[in-house]
């Protein structure tokens, strides 16, 4: 939770400086080839095999450098924010970063492998529906 809320508040934990701000947005930057007319990055769709432990699609989700990043929510049918990132693990353990809403979700659910329930979209969902703008 420590490790997230530091990239929640770009690289800052309890007022000691751990990480440049421009590191953390590298970090949390879509870094997958550009497409084929070169001038958008590609999804994980594009590119990854679906190793079918995932209870989502790839579409509309990029990869930074150590977690996935939304670059286009409405294509992964996600109630999620642009630029929000994250991790799951293969026994539906996730966390997500939302910078937008100045969010962090963490589950350490114990499902394997993670196909069997959607548990993450559905926390999401839950976490993400309980915002009031």
């Amino acid at each position: 939770l420590r490790f997230a809320a530091m990239l929640l508040n770009r690289g800052e934990l309890d007022g000691v400086r751990i990480l440049s701000c421009k590191t953390v947005d590298f970090m949390n930057s879509n870094h997958l080839p550009l497409g084929e007319a070169g001038l958008h990055r590609v999804d994980i769709e594009a590119i990854a095999a679906d190793s079918g432990f995932a209870e989502t699609g790839f579409d509309g989700i990029g990869f930074g450098l150590g977690w996935s990043v939304i670059v286009d929510p409405i294509k992964a049918r996600l109630l999620a924010s642009k630029g929000e990132f994250g991790w799951g693990g293969w026994a539906s353990t996730f966390f997500a970063v939302v910078p937008r809403e100045q969010m962090i979700v963490l589950s350490l659910a114990q499902i394997a492998p993670s196909d069997r329930y959607p548990i993450r979209r559905q926390l999401r969902t839950m976490a993400m529906s309980t915002i009031v703008d």
